[in-house]
């Protein structure tokens, strides 16, 4: 039995009963007397105006005191802060510089047959990749699955490969005295 069923056969109410109460009536008040009445007087002494050389004027309470020894504890924070961050960045810029150059060495150290395995490591790398990608690929569309987020995914491998690829290369194309191999 749902309420609508239960409530009509209870009681039935009077229309007074079943109509709203009338909202409370708000008294208008003279508009000159309400607008004027909430406006501040700037013209009396109870407000002031604080020097333009407060900071400089010396300390006379307690709670100054503390406030100046308080912003003088939160900046030396602030500074030591900072150097550590300082700090910290120089040491990891000086040791991915440190990594550049022990890649840059190892290539500069590679013989001519060297790099020509390496080349061949790469291109079959490549090679096994796009197979591999290409197969998935194919096996998707063949079961009518391929979508649009699968053709990201295989994107993505490939520009993966690709950013890693030329960065690579770059570290490969160096030559002892700091120029590239045209």
């Amino acid at each position: 039995m749902s309420y609508a069923e239960i409530a009509s056969k209870g009681p039935k109410q009077t229309p007074e009963e079943a109509a709203a109460p009338q909202p409370p009536q708000i008294e208008v008040a003279d508009v000159e007397t309400a607008s004027s009445s909430s406006l501040i007087d700037v013209d009396t002494p109870s407000v002031h105006v604080v020097p333009s050389d407060f900071q400089e004027q010396e300390v006379k309470t307690e709670t100054q005191a503390a406030r100046i020894e308080h912003d003088r504890r939160q900046k030396e924070l602030e500074d030591k802060a900072r150097a550590e961050a300082d700090l910290a960045k120089k040491k990891a810029r000086r040791k991915a510089h440190q990594a550049d150059n022990w890649m840059t060495r190892k290539f500069e150290g590679m013989s001519e047959e060297n790099s020509w395995a390496l080349f061949a490591g790469n291109v079959l790398a490549l090679v096994g990749i796009s197979s591999v990608v290409g197969y998935k690929a194919y096996g998707l569309y063949s079961r009518g699955l391929l979508d649009k987020k699968s053709v990201a995914i295989g994107v993505g491998v490939f520009g993966a490969v690709a950013a890693f690829e030329s960065v690579f290369l770059q570290y490969f194309k160096k030559t002892p005295a700091g120029k590239s191999k045209p």
